[in-house]
């Protein structure tokens, strides 16, 4: 099933959810993610590493270093990932509210990591975005 690709319809059908939990953002060296992917909620390649999306709390029983403190909101609408506009309309938003954002496509849903401490106005800004 192919994602919306219809940014009016992806806007008004957004639906963001807050997760609870604190993520964060660790670098290990390649080959030491091997035994951490089963904690890791996102794994990207980089030339300097390997860059983990975990739990805090995973993160801690790992004893991983970290440098900041995140919330995941997940727009819940099928997005294709040839869709134009939603990144971007959801970025300047957030950027509008002066709230940092780190997304993350997959392939149904987009997510957005945003600081914890802003969450909550992070979450109210989307969905006013949406309506």
């Amino acid at each position: 099933m192919s994602g919306e690709r219809n940014l009016a319809i992806l806007m008004q059908s957004m639906n963001p959810q807050l997760d609870p939990d604190d993520y964060v953002f660790c670098s290990v060296p390649f080959g030491e993610e091997v035994g951490l992917t089963g904690d890791a909620w996102a794994m990207i390649r980089e030339s300097e590493g390997v860059t983990l999306t975990l739990t805090r709390t995973a993160a801690d029983r790992n004893r991983l270093p970290y440098e900041a403190l995140f919330r995941r909101i997940t727009l819940n609408v099928h997005s294709s990932l040839e869709a134009v506009g939603l990144t971007a309309a959801v970025s300047n938003r957030l950027a509008e509210w002066e709230i940092s954002a780190n997304v993350v496509a997959g392939f149904y849903h987009d997510h957005i990591f945003v600081p914890s401490a802003d969450a909550d106005r992070a979450l109210a800004a989307l969905e006013a975005l949406g309506r």
